[in-house]
């Protein structure tokens, strides 16, 4: 399965653009506003949470562990930054964030899943380094952030942008929580619009989550891979 990136700047217009009136700060874990289409993804990403990581390994061909390297690189975080990964899974970006920004630095590691915060926790607790006192694990909404306008130096989203409901308003709040100048750096897989190679994704994706990985396959095709843009989107 392929991917795309997308490294989008801020601007000051941009930034200005998307406030709704300056937000108080609310970090911690929140309670996390959903539809019946947001809790439906919710429960079935919390419940694929311990095998979450085998799933990227099989539908990237164990490439993501690259393009994840690629997304922070071009996030342009730097030492001492203060950076949200959103939609964070299982920590792979949040831990690559924690080395960029440092031990002076600050990564708010946002994901709806508790499952998977949990799961992104033990790993950091089996992987230890100094720099990852700095990662804070936190529940929250992807379309209403917990945090003040222009907080952020750095975004990343890691294959969690097609799982949201509103996407348009999950990239406004984005933009609201940038510094202007500041980068939102985006990755996911992307669908192809030839059916053969659609036909081959959809294929890693049923045998990927049978059996006793998850019982349900077309439930994850629903809710997840019909949000993978193409070329045309």
């Amino acid at each position: 399965m392929s991917t795309i990136a997308a490294a989008i700047s801020v601007t000051a217009a941009a930034a200005a653009s998307s406030h709704g009136g300056g937000r108080r700060h609310r970090c911690g874990s929140v309670a996390v506003r959903c539809s019946s289409a947001a809790d439906e993804r919710q429960a079935l990403f919390s419940r694929i949470a311990p095998v979450y990581d085998q799933l990227n390994d099989v539908l990237s061909l164990g490439q993501h562990r690259t393009w994840k390297r690629i997304c922070v690189s071009w996030s342009m975080a730097k030492r001492g930054d203060r950076v949200l990964d959103l939609c964070c899974g299982s920590g792979d970006l949040a831990f690559l964030l924690s080395q960029k920004v440092g031990i002076d630095g600050e990564v708010m590691a946002v994901d709806f899943s508790r499952q998977q915060l949990q799961t992104a926790a033990s790993r950091r607790d089996q992987r230890w380094k100094s720099c990852y006192k700095n990662i804070k694990w936190i529940v929250g909404d992807a379309l209403d952030l917990p945090f003040p306008d222009r907080y952020f130096d750095a975004v990343t989203v890691g294959y969690g942008l097609r799982n949201v409901v509103d996407k348009p308003k999950a990239m406004r709040e984005i933009c609201r929580v940038l510094q202007p100048g500041s980068r939102a750096s985006i990755l996911d897989f992307n669908k192809s619009s030839l059916f053969f190679t659609a036909s081959l994704q959809q294929h890693q994706i049923d045998h990927a989550l049978s059996g006793e990985v998850l019982g349900a396959p077309t439930t994850f095709s629903s809710a997840s891979q019909s949000g993978y843009p193409t070329a045309h989107r």
